[in-house]
């Protein structure tokens, strides 16, 4: 992922950004790859997603957010498997 230099963001923040609008229009899994991909954990750990999902929830609702977590969930290797409770 290449950060425009004009921007003032910093790595995290721009990843952050980009994930709150991912989820906002409802993309499809291949955007959150494309976008977010490989530079994804580098640049938002998944404690920032989570909590960027529960600040957003309220406004994009709990349909958009379960279906962001299903798609950035792989990016971080966590599958069904290895999810406690």
């Amino acid at each position: 992922m290449n950060l425009d230099a004009s921007t003032p963001l910093d790595a995290s923040t721009y990843h952050l950004v980009r994930f709150a609008a991912l989820v906002a229009m409802n993309a499809p899994d291949d955007a959150y790859r494309t976008h977010l991909g490989g530079d994804c954990t580098e640049g938002m750990t998944l404690d920032q997603a989570q909590g960027t999902l529960m600040a957003i929830s309220p406004l994009v609702g709990a349909a958009r957010v379960s279906s962001a977590l299903s798609s950035i969930l792989p990016i971080y290797g966590v599958t069904p498997d290895t999810v406690d409770g």
